[in-house]
Order: C-alpha cells, then structure tokens, then sequence
C-alpha cells in the first residue's frame, strides 16, 4: 500500500531538516517505489547528498525505480567509485545494466573496475538497449537433463539462495543447450529417484538476443509467458526476460507512441524544461504549418464562391473539424493494430475497406444532421444539399485516409505514430474545404 501523502511529506522534512539517521530508520520500512518518490520529490543536490548518506542496499532500490528525468545515472556517476561500485553490486544485472548503459563510457569503466566479477555485466552491456540481450537477465535457475528429481531440487535451493525471485526453472545438457522447462510442481509431486528428463515440459518459446524488445513484450503478452528464454545461435542459454521487465517496456513504448502520436518527440523528457520542449516540439509545428498552408490555398482558389456566398465560411470549419475528427479516430485504431503487429497486406485492405465503409456511414449520418440544420435556419434547400454531400465525403476520405496513411507510412519504414496525423489531418481539411467549396461553385453559382 502507498503511504499517504503527509507521511512521504514527514520524510522530506526529515531530510531538509538534517535527521538523516531518523530518515533512514524510516526508509527501511518503505517500499522501493515509495522510497524513489522522497528522492525524486528533492532537488538534485538534496538527491545527491542523500543518495550519498543511504546504505547501498537503500539507494539501489530507490535509484532504480527513479522516473528518467531525475537522471538516476547522472546519480550514480557524481558517486565516489567505491559507493557506485557498491550500489551497482546490490542490482539485478538486468537493472545493473541499464544504469550503466545510460553513463559515458569513461564513468562506466570507472565503476566496473570496482566490481568483483563484472563479465555478466559487460557481456549484457554489449547488446542493444532496446533488444531483448538488452533486456535480459543472465541470474536464471537451470537443472541438468540427466539429474534426479532429488538431484534437481537441491539445485534449485542452492541457486535460489543468490537470486530475488525464481519463476522459471530451465532445464540444460551438458552444453548449456536448452531442452525443456521443469514446473514446479512436477519437482515437488515426483519421486526423488525419477530422472528431470521424463518429468519435464517440452523447451519453452524463447528468443534471440538481436529481438526487438516491442516483439518480446507482444510474445509473453500473447503467451501469457511468466519470463521467456535468450538463446544464441547454437540453443545455449544465455539469460530470460521476466515479466516485469516487459511491463516496463510497455509502458516505456505506449507513452513513446503517445508523444509520437501527439507530434512529441521521444526523447523530450515529460519532466524537460521550456527550452527543451520547444526544441523537440518546434519542426513539427513547422511541419504542421506547411500542411496548413496546402488547406489555405484551397480557400484561396474558391476566394471569389465565398465572398458571394459568404454563408459557406459558416460551414467549412464544421465539415473540416468533423473530418478531422472522423480521421482521427481512424487513424488510432490503424496505429494500434500496426504497433501490435496485427496488419499483414491482406489484412491491411480488409481494414481500410472497413474504415472507409465506416467513414461513408458515418458521413451520411452526420450529413443528414447538417443539412437538416441549414434548411431548419432558413438557408436555401440546394446549400443544404451541397452541405450533405460536402459531409459525407469528407468522412468518407476520412475513414479511408486514417487506415491506409499509417499503412503506406509502415511499408516506407516512417513511423506511423510520428507523421501519421500530419497528413490525415491535411487530407480532411483540403477535401473538406474543396468538396464544399467546389460543390457550392457548381450547383450554387
């Protein structure tokens, strides 16, 4: 449970206040996520000076559960060597190895060289961050193919004793090749005597260390896998991605689509400063801009319709929003299913169909409303109609535009997230404005 908030206010005071020793009692009653929260909720020097004064096994748990942009590495490389060496030694290596993935390579080196044994660590440090080597855990429990039963238990506890958590138990031959898996229930049910090879489940799925970690994470989501298995290219077993790994990916990659999908850049930070808000955000506005202006020509074009129906200026932002709108929601639901790996070719033109199907009903249902409402005020029966038809095409473009945008953006390797809603957005105000525009020169003029 989370504390209330007064008593997370009480163990800032106690730091601002100096009682570090009174803190620290406190501190060890505190779960990691809370125990982050004090350190973020300081300012960086505050950080800094109590990350110095907390026992390693305290600082570890906090620091990784730090928010990015309290920048927890930036922490640990202002440490003296000996405590981030110390700090470091008290990780998972997964956690270990994104701390110091995120360092300069001379602070990396610098603490390493304060570790005991630091192979693991450069072994899971040369992999990609963002793959599942970079991902994984070399801290796993094996047992051998030919062992006992009883021979398999007591391999279990002795592993056990130097581990956190113990999900999955893989089973091994003499050359580190995965062969299967051993539940433990088949450990405790079976005779002492019966060999891990007849009791044991078939391997599980497992992965390489060059997979996308957005693939792992759509895997053990769609498995319901507890941790899936690293492999090299011989089947030796390297390591496991745990699930809750996985939860951190996701939530990592659905904030990442957000942004994108909002024109944020990624790599803002939520918590950045105006300077770097405005430097991310910008080019898109820029972008943004440009699109604009193609709309604004189509005005243009029509200048001489609307300055003799200036009725028409009433209308154009309602079919424009509604358009944007329509293709919007279009547009979400095809990025979603893009990001879950759900649209093959044939796939993709089943959706599209769906999406454009749904945007010419939609578009009738709208188009009907509206133009009911301009006959209801008054305006001519044939304005009413151009009205309709402007509606319902703009819908259905729509429609059309938000599922085949992000699949075009997809097969060109552009992230549909990033430049999607640039160009639907230009799609429905540049058919909304001409449909309108050119219906009214046609059967109003």
């Amino acid at each position: 449970m989370t504390p209330p908030v007064d008593a997370l206010e009480e163990l800032v005071a106690l730091v601002h206040e100096g009682r570090i020793e009174a803190f620290i009692a406190r501190a060890y009653q505190l779960e990691a996520p809370d125990l982050a929260d004090v350190l973020a909720s300081l300012d960086d020097g505050a950080r800094l000076a109590l990350v110095r004064a907390l026992p390693s096994e305290l600082s570890s748990r906090a620091l990784i559960e730090l928010p990015a942009d309290t920048h927890p590495a930036s922490i640990v490389a202002a440490l003296d060597a000996s405590q981030a060496a110390e700090i470091v030694e008290e990780l998972e290596d997964d956690d270990a190895a994104d701390l110091l993935g995120e360092l300069p390579v001379a602070d990396r080196d610098r603490i390493l060289a304060g570790l005991v044994d630091h192979g693991d660590l450069d072994r899971l440090l040369g992999y990609d961050r963002d793959s599942a080597g970079g991902l994984m855990t070399t801290q796993v429990v094996t047992v051998m193919l030919l062992d006992t039963v009883g021979l398999a238990l007591e391999a279990v506890r002795r592993q056990a004793e130097d581990l956190q958590d113990v999900g999955e138990i893989f089973v091994i031959d003499t050359e580190r090749r995965l062969v299967g898996r051993l539940a433990f229930k088949h450990l405790v049910v079976n005779a002492a005597g019966r060999l891990v090879r007849e009791v044991m489940d078939p391997a599980p799925m497992k992965v390489s260390p060059e997979v996308d970690q957005e693939d792992v994470a759509r895997l053990m989501a769609r498995y319901d896998l507890p941790a899936l298995p690293v492999l090299d290219a011989t089947g030796r077993l390297l390591g496991q991605i745990t699930y809750d790994d996985v939860i951190d990916v996701t939530q990592a990659e659905a904030t990442e689509d957000l942004l994108r999908f909002g024109g944020v850049s990624p790599d803002e930070e939520l918590g950045a400063r105006w300077r770097a808000a405005v430097r991310s955000r910008l080019p898109w506005l820029y972008l943004n801009l440009l699109t604009a202006f193609l709309a604004g020509a189509v005005v243009l074009f029509f200048q001489g319709t609307i300055t003799r129906l200036t009725t028409l200026a009433v209308w154009m932002p309602i079919i424009a929003g509604m358009g944007g709108n329509a293709g919007t929601q279009a547009l979400a639901v095809s990025v979603r299913r893009l990001s879950l790996g759900q649209v093959s070719i044939d796939r993709a033109r089943t959706i599209i169909i769906k999406e454009t199907v749904v945007g010419l009903i939609n578009g009738l249902a709208i188009g009907v409303v509206v133009s009911g409402v301009s006959v209801l005020v008054g305006q001519p029966w044939r304005l009413g109609l151009v009205v309709f038809l402007a509606m319902t095409g703009n819908l259905l473009v729509a429609g059309f535009a938000g599922a085949s945008i992000p699949v075009i953006l997809e097969r060109f390797e552009i992230d549909p997230a990033v430049a999607s809603s640039i160009f639907v957005t230009t799609f429905t105000d540049v058919c909304g404005f001409g449909l309108l525009l050119g219906l009214a020169s046609v059967m109003l003029l």
